[in-house]
């Protein structure tokens, strides 16, 4: 593969690891795609388009970046590694990282050989991910299996590293952002338990890690021609650097994960400008415990991942796991932020209703001047918020004392796996020590109208109350005073308030004083493994 080159001299390339060595890259507009950029530049074509929206997970390819804390869990020899998908993710975000696709796992097992002539020559195998595919019949048109085969490779990867064997269902879970339309996904959940039985092929990290480490520089400035005009692409490190930055350049479009933007490009063919990019600000992934006079929170920086976000919360309040895992894809939540999904401030976004239920902040920044306000407060109309002109979401702060109440998160889509939600719903209640009266309730919606907001009326209908089927009903008829939502492809208006108010129903159900439904008795991932294997052991 041959390093491109540009006649403008004002920018930096961008520059990264791929197929074992250093790849210079520049005059290609910052908003080409990886995918296009693989298979039309570098000529990877092993890498599918199919959806081009981060939806069917045929150009699944695997990124590395220098793992903070070598021994932190998921860490593969000093490497981060993630799938992410090719068609939403902008090239010069890979800047200071490593990029896997297919063609790397052959890489991985070639071996040379001399023949009889004296001369060398070499011997491909197929990697263990692969050769599992086959021996399992797990592909039959083809399309779709590199991005299976990248989906698996990073789960061997990772179990290899920690000594350990996936369950079935957390490779279905693995796999929940992959689709294949002609082979079903029997044969493909048993390669991934065949692949440990193979003999191991590992991926050699130190050339990996030795060439980042020699990539880390203090940003990138990069700068590309369209037509008569240059678009340039920022990539601060620091916050302080992004905070001047964005101040200079107000009007400049803010990238994050890029699971959103990705498609205005695609889809919509916007043209975007400037962009600026926070993932390489490290300050804006914190996620720690911060102590203030109110007991506590936990600090999510608006750069943290969706994954990293979701499970610092389910570490804390576990019955916001099946939600966790129904966001979207692993692929979406190990690129997108979960400042990013509330900043979007799409109506159907899943973590502002979950946060609402925390009674969540939300930290803007503007220079050097942070506010905070509660999470509902940042919500005008739709797609309209708070943020003043060269401001930005710093980071959300979750009280601990909120999390101390019983939380419950309920998504409802078509698909259960890697779907966008018609409602979702994150419910909080507390009730008086020694009393079944409510204390403290919040109902927060997604989907019932134009802003994700809390039910007023269904909360005031509750507080102060007791905890009863009486006063559930009370609830549930005040919530059409809070919500007239629409009709649309995803649900009915009168199917997403009968839903809405059943949802009321099944948190007493889950929560009154007497008999409480537990949540291996409501949560589907209770059930699954006993169905799969049942389904195994009949040959299905």
């Amino acid at each position: 593969m041959s390093t491109d080159s540009s006649s403008n001299n004002n920018t930096q390339p961008v520059r990264f690891f791929h197929r074992g060595r250093i790849v210079d890259v520049s005059g290609v507009h910052p908003t080409r795609s990886v995918l296009d950029w693989l298979r039309e530049d570098a000529h990877c074509t092993g890498t599918k388009e199919g959806c081009n929206e981060g939806d069917c997970g045929a150009c699944t390819v695997v990124i590395g970046e220098l793992a903070g804390d070598a021994n932190a869990p998921g860490t593969v020899g000093g490497l981060q590694l993630q799938t992410v998908n090719a068609c939403i993710q902008f090239l010069p975000t890979l800047h200071g990282k490593a990029l896997f696709t297919v063609e790397d796992l052959k890489a991985q097992c070639t071996a040379v050989q001399p023949q009889d002539s004296g001369r060398k020559h070499a011997v491909h195998t197929l990697h263990p991910v692969q050769q599992a595919m086959v021996d399992c019949h797990g592909s039959q048109c083809g399309f779709c299996t590199p991005g299976f085969v990248m989906s698996l490779w990073s789960a061997y990867e990772h179990h290899q590293a920690e000594g350990t064997q996936p369950t079935r269902q957390q490779l279905a879970d693995e796999l929940s952002g992959n689709l294949c339309r002609c082979t079903g996904y029997r044969p493909i959940l048993d390669a991934g338990q065949r692949m440990f039985d193979l003999p191991a092929v590992r991926l050699d990290t130190k050339p990996v890690v030795a060439a980042l480490t020699a990539l880390q520089n203090d940003g990138l400035d990069y700068a590309a021609p369209l037509g008569a005009r240059i678009d340039h692409f920022h990539a601060p490190r620091s916050i302080a650097q992004l905070a001047a930055l964005r101040e200079q350049k107000p009007r400049a479009q803010l990238l994050a994960g890029s699971t959103d933007v990705g498609l205005w490009v695609n889809k919509q063919f916007r043209d975007l400008g400037d962009i600026i990019y926070v993932g390489d600000v490290a300050e804006m992934k914190t996620i720690e415990t911060r102590q203030n006079d109110r007991g506590g929170e936990l600090y999510i920086g608006a750069g943290a991942s969706l994954e990293a976000a979701f499970e610092a919360l389910v570490q804390r309040v576990p019955s916001l796991a099946d939600v966790w895992l129904r966001f979207a894809s692993p692929p979406i939540r190990h690129a997108g932020t979960m400042g990013g999904n509330v900043a979007n401030g799409s109506p159907i976004g899943d973590s502002p209703p979950v946060l609402m239920s925390l009674d969540a902040e939300i930290e803007l920044r503007r220079g050097d001047v942070v506010r905070r306000m509660p999470l509902p407060d940042f919500y005008i109309d739709y797609m309209k918020n708070e943020l003043q002109p060269g401001e930005f979401v710093q980071g959300l702060a979750v009280p601990l004392a909120a999390m101390r109440r019983q939380v419950r998160a309920y998504k409802i889509s078509k698909r259960f796996d890697c779907d966008i939600s018609a409602l979702c719903a994150g419910f909080a209640i507390e009730l008086e020590e020694g009393s079944d009266t409510v204390k403290a309730v919040r109902l927060a919606f997604g989907g019932m109208a134009a802003i994700v907001k809390r039910a007023a009326n269904a909360e005031a209908a509750l507080v102060g109350k007791p905890w009863t089927q009486a006063s559930v009903a009370a609830a549930k008829l005040a919530l059409a005073q809070d919500f007239k939502p629409l009709s649309d492809m995803r649900a009915s208006a009168d199917y997403r308030l009968q839903v809405a108010q059943n949802l009321i129903q099944r948190l007493w159900l889950e929560t009154r004083a007497e008999d409480a439904l537990s949540l291996e008795e409501t949560s589907v991932w209770s059930v699954m493994p006993h169905a799969v294997a049942k389904a195994a052991a009949e040959g299905a």
